[in-house]
């Protein structure tokens, strides 16, 4: 019984000792400061379209409840923009492919000896 008596008086003494830690006990600076928030290191490149190897690197600092949502929205809206460029490029290319089809076919051997002297 002497022995439960000890192990509870121990586990209140460390308990109290955990909070008054935390809590500030009696320093005068209040509770612990808050931490800077991490930043995004390694943007997205602005010079040059994004790559697949630049998406596979792409790594968000972990905030308070995930992700800080700035940094997701930020990277998303750019690799958004860059889908969305891409898709009118390619549609571009197909129209022009369509156009030249359309034209009729192109001759692509060479001229021989007798179209030369023409």
């Amino acid at each position: 019984m002497v022995m439960f008596l000890f192990l509870v008086l121990a586990l209140a003494i460390v308990v109290a000792a955990v909070t008054l830690a935390v809590v500030g006990g009696g320093e005068g600076s209040g509770p612990l400061p808050e931490a800077p928030p991490e930043r995004l290191r390694d943007p997205l490149p602005s010079g040059r379209p994004v790559g697949r190897a630049d998406v596979d690197a792409l790594r968000f600092p972990l905030a308070a409840r995930g992700y800080r949502m700035s940094d997701v929205d930020d990277a998303l809206n750019r690799l958004g923009a860059e889908l969305a460029e891409r898709d009118a490029r390619i549609a571009d290319l197909e129209s022009a492919l369509a156009g030249a089809r359309a034209a009729g076919p192109v001759r692509m051997d060479k001229p021989g000896p007798e179209e030369d002297q023409r």
